[in-house]
């Protein structure tokens, strides 16, 4: 009998390569909705509203693992003290949703992985090359992150494995955060941002599913994982490799920091600092990354 997978976020960017991946891996794949949706061959739909704190509880009662993506987008509005604590309570309440039915039914789980983000090391610009042991930052970025993995944990007090992926910038084809910047760069207006010299942690979209298709198979893994590549790659080569994968040399002078942050107030953190981040630790479970190299994840990521 195929083992399911339960997909909250799942039909999100991220979720949607994580399911194809599950399926070809011969999983059925369950996925929490907001709205009501036809089942297809091997994708069951159930319904959920973190609001309301309601959810379809067979959805969690039929699951073998369960994969937590569901959040408010951290870059989608400018970050009001309302927004900020939609941010935080959907990361929140929504483990605490998925906890409540596991705990009501003794449910025993073979993993529960969730995502979280680099951001957990905050929005810092730096040489230091970020590792899983390291504490939380002191900022908006590190707190919020803080507040998602605690969450989590009264999962892991039910004695369930928990695996916690602390995800970079996601790309893939149009879509992440790229999405936004091809059609500047294809049409040759693309340029770096502020000083150009914030590190950008990167990740190809097949590499971040393989990690946690990782993190399903390898009964071992527990705890926090950083999910970006770790190389050199700041705002300025990033902009540079990307223009050259469009045959082109950037002309354009960079976009002034104070214009970012006229235009973004204090959410211009996310595109104005970076930091790098160690691969070592998944790479120690012998996880191989598919793309390493910027300008070939890059291509992919552009092609038609």
């Amino acid at each position: 009998m195929k083992k399911n997978v339960l997909i909250s976020g799942g039909s999100g960017f991220i979720g949607r390569h994580l399911t194809d991946l599950l399926i070809s891996k011969g999983y059925t794949v369950s996925i929490l909705s907001r709205s009501e949706k036809q089942n297809k061959k091997d994708i069951f739909y159930y319904k959920w509203d973190v609001a309301a704190q309601f959810i379809e509880e067979d959805a969690v009662l039929k699951a073998d693992y369960i994969i937590h993506l569901a959040g408010e987008n951290i870059a989608e509005k400018r970050w009001t003290a309302k927004r900020k604590a939609a941010i935080i309570d959907s990361r929140e309440k929504s483990t605490q949703l998925l906890y409540m039915v596991l705990k009501k039914h003794y449910k025993k789980l073979d993993a529960f992985i969730s995502a979280s983000a680099v951001g957990y090391y905050g929005a810092v610009n730096g040489e230091e090359i970020c590792k899983e042991s390291d504490a939380p930052a002191n900022d908006f970025l590190g707190y919020a992150c803080q507040k998602w993995e605690d969450s989590i944990d009264f999962i892991e007090n039910l004695n369930i494995r928990t695996v916690k992926i602390r995800t970079g910038l996601v790309m893939g084809r149009n879509d992440g955060f790229l999405k936004q910047l091809i059609p500047l760069f294809k049409y040759r207006l693309g340029s770096a941002l502020g000083s150009g010299k914030q590190y950008m942690p990167w990740i190809h979209i097949d590499d971040l599913c393989g990690m946690y298709y990782q993190a399903i198979i390898k009964e071992d893994m527990a705890g926090p994982y950083n999910a970006a590549v770790c190389d050199n790659t700041n705002n300025s080569v990033f902009s540079k490799t990307l223009a050259r994968v469009f045959g082109y040399s950037i002309w354009l002078p960079n976009v002034p920091e104070f214009v970012l942050k006229m235009a973004l107030g204090e959410m211009s953190k996310i595109v104005l600092t970076g930091r790098r981040v160690s691969s070592e630790k998944i790479e120690e479970t012998g996880f191989n990354f598919k793309y390493k190299q910027l300008e070939e994840a890059l291509k992919d990521c552009v092609k038609d």
